[in-house]
């Protein structure tokens, strides 16, 4: 392949050896890319002959910096002398649209629901004899997956690989929504938005581009090139009552959906089988996973709910709530609760951060501080007692990233699955 043949002729330092930087070595070895350097500031251990011995001669001498979601070369304590090599930067993303061995691409990105999208739009495409592969932030590397030529590549992508990726084109770009998230990350918002519209920046004339139309204007303004497609929501809306699929007839899904609906226009895939292929989709796991209906009482994991405005969804889409909220909050998040308080009969504030969460929620919700998971579902299960003859929601959505207790919201999500079945088996 003539693309994998030149970049044999370059050099790279591989930066970061977590699961993506591992999966750049893999690949690099599956190709005969030898001119490569590795450097990972705590795993020394790692790729020992490739191991860079001078990491600024390094930087200096190779043609490109294969960066890690996460590793913010630009914001590290040698801020200064890092910026030098900031054209030098790029991701694994990069080296997938450098070597573009797939038919075609759709880069997904925004603050929330850029996972479900990825599997709904995955799904729909399978199911209308389209050959396709999931990869990037959703799980998955993108250089592990085995692609070829005739494949459809759906590519969910975080802020973290986008901030330095540089050749990044995707023949579908679809920018669902952005607010506030990863500010201490990205230094500000303007970082963060510039970040997220790079899925656009070097798209032609020939490629398409959905955008949330509160965005328009920061579309308009950069003069990119792509075909802009504004999803309308109300008329997807319109078709809405005909899918069964009680998952996403819910309004948290309606944003997700209406992207979905108008690509599958574009691919020319008809309104009936648009609707039959959505019948059989089933949601991802910590993201308004109803797992559990027991008498009158519904259980929801949302733990993937790391701010308020992912979480505001969820208390907007459920009432009698029991919601369980709390952790380490993000860089100049707010909780309003004006339009949802409605909807929550009480808050149990978990995690190290009670004294945020308080003085957010006080005088607005009833609430108690419970500091962990287990207590904070005991406590649930004393409080549903008496009031048995209501149908009740109980909610994890913590607004809030879970390392303060947890290792991630996965595990966060995991334990309270397990806590309310085993709570519930006794006491419902």
């Amino acid at each position: 392949m003539e693309a994998v043949k030149n970049l044999r002729k370059l050099s790279f330092l591989v930066y970061g050896l977590g699961l993506t930087g591992k999966s750049v070595v893999n690949f690099f070895k599956k190709n005969r890319i030898d001119n490569y350097y590795v450097w990972d500031d705590y795993a020394n251990n790692l790729y020992k002959s490739k191991r860079a011995d001078n990491l600024k001669k390094v930087l200096d001498k190779v043609d490109y910096i294969v960066l890690s979601p996460g590793v913010n070369l630009i914001k590290s304590k040698n801020k200064k002398k890092n910026l030098k090599y900031k054209k030098k930067i790029i991701t694994d993303l990069d080296i997938i649209y450098l070597i573009k061995n797939f038919h075609r691409s759709i880069v997904v990105t925004g603050t929330n629901g850029k996972s479900t999208t990825c599997k709904i739009l995955a799904h729909l495409l399978k199911k209308n004899n389209f050959k396709v592969l999931v990869g990037g932030n959703i799980g998955t590397p993108i250089l592990n997956l085995k692609i070829k030529k005739n494949n459809f590549l759906i590519i969910e992508a975080s802020s973290f690989q986008l901030a330095y990726s540089q050749f990044i084109c995707p023949n579908y770009a679809m920018l669902l929504n952005i607010t506030n998230d990863h500010i201490d990350w990205h230094g500000s918002m303007k970082n963060y938005i510039n970040s997220k519209f790079k899925i656009f920046k070097i798209q032609k004339k020939n490629h398409y581009s959905f955008l949330n139309k509160k965005l328009k204007f920061e579309f308009q303004k950069r003069k990119l090139l792509g075909k802009l497609i504004i999803p309308q929501i109300p008329t997807y809306r319109k078709l809405k009552y005909k899918i069964k699929n009680s998952y996403l007839k819910m309004d948290i899904n309606d944003e997700n959906m209406s992207h979905a609906f108008a690509l599958s226009k574009l691919l020319r895939i008809s309104e009936k089988s648009f609707v039959k292929s959505l019948d059989s989709f089933k949601g991802l796991q910590h993201r308004y996973e109803v797992f559990l209906k027991k008498k009158n009482y519904v259980f929801i994991n949302d733990s993937k709910a790391t701010s308020f405005q992912s979480t505001r969804f969820a208390l907007e889409n459920t009432k009698n709530i029991f919601w369980i909220v709390g952790g380490l909050p993000k860089k100049n998040d707010k909780i309003n609760l004006t339009y949802t308080k409605k909807n929550i009969i009480k808050s149990y504030i978990i995690g190290k951060n009670i004294s945020f969460f308080k003085k957010q929620i006080e005088n607005k919700v009833n609430y108690v501080i419970s500091k962990n998971l287990q207590d904070a579902v005991r406590q649930i299960f004393v409080d549903i007692k008496s009031l048995k003859k209501r149908h009740i929601s109980v909610l994890l959505s913590p607004a809030s990233a879970s390392f303060d207790q947890f290792l991630n919201f996965e595990v966060r999500g995991e334990r309270f699955k397990s806590l309310i079945k085993n709570y519930a088996r006794k006491y419902l």
